[in-house]
Order: C-alpha cells, then sequence, then structure tokens
C-alpha cells in the first residue's frame, strides 16, 4: 500500500478545515486580509495565483476575478485573456523551474475533485525526477514545496506581464 507524506495545512484543508468564506477566490480578490493571497498578476479579466497547497513546486491556478461556476459562463474577453496568462505563466515556469512537462486543465464538478465552485484553471508543472528513490524503495511519495518561498522568485516575472 502506498503511502503520502504531505503539508499538514493540506490535510487539513482536505478534511474541511478552511478559512471561513463564501468563496476563497472572491475573498482573495477582493484582498480580505484574513486569507493568505498568493496573486502573482491581475489583469483586467483574470488573476494567476500560486496554489498554497501545491502537487509541485510552482503549482499555479487562473480565475476569472468574476464569481462563476461554469466554463459557460465565460465570456470571449476573459477566455483570451486566461489563455495569453496561461502562455505566459509556462513560459515562467519553464525558465524558473525547469519543467518538462505540464498538466493544464480544470476539475469542474465536485466528482472531478473540485473543493472551490468559483472556476479555476490549474498549470502543474511535472518532471522526470517525481519518481524518487524513496518512491520505489518504502512506496512513499514526498513532496516538499512552501508556496510562500516561491512566491517573491516568480512575482518578479508577473510583474512584467504585458510590458
Amino acid at each position: 500500500m502506498r503511502k503520502y507524506l504531505f503539508n499538514v495545512d493540506k490535510y487539513r484543508y482536505v478534511t474541511g478545515e478552511r478559512p471561513k468564506a463564501d468563496c476563497i477566490l472572491c475573498e482573495m480578490i477582493a484582498g480580505n486580509p484574513d486569507i493568505r493571497n498568493l496573486v502573482l498578476c491581475k489583469t483586467e479579466f483574470n488573476l494567476v495565483t500560486l496554489n498554497l497547497y501545491p502537487y509541485n513546486p510552482g503549482h499555479l491556478m487562473i480565475a476569472p476575478l468574476r464569481h462563476i461556476e461554469s466554463l459557460a459562463q465565460l465570456n470571449s474577453m476573459e477566455a483570451a485573456d486566461s489563455h495569453r496568462l496561461l502562455v505566459f505563466s509556462l513560459n515562467v515556469l519553464e525558465e524558473e523551474f525547469s519543467a518538462h512537462g505540464f498538466n493544464v486543465g480544470y476539475n469542474l464538478g465536485d466528482e472531478s475533485g473540485a473543493s472551490i465552485a468559483h472556476i479555476h484553471q490549474h498549470i502543474v508543472p511535472r518532471y522526470r525526477n517525481e519518481v524518487g528513490f524513496i518512491d520505489v524503495l518504502a512506496g512513499d511519495r514526498i513532496a516538499v514545496v512552501d508556496p510562500i518561498d516561491q512566491f517573491e522568485r516568480l512575482k518578479q516575472h508577473f510583474d512584467s506581464y504585458g510590458e
């Protein structure tokens, strides 16, 4: 049986201990000081933020500024802006983290693992060496990453977005 070691904060989040907010992304967009804010970039239509509970170093999310819960509700300007942010984000992650690939996508609905109703796209950097000796020998997977430490490193890139 595989065992996983993970960030303790993620465990609390998964088991339901979350900040009191109707929508965590809307609170982040509004600048609520009680919500950990890792926003790297805000445009007229979307934001890019580090995921506080990442799957891998550099795990980002792109979300529209207005609260919508379905891809069908995205207007053409939001969708085009989101795509531009996606391409920019991929370039930043390749440069900063030397990612070998990416998982990009949405978790749509509760059954897909979506824990936030506000639609958002995940960008998860992937690496050739993700399966290491601990995974092979002990059946454990260790993903040690602190998004707070990565924030300033990535923020410098996103400050130049649109220039």
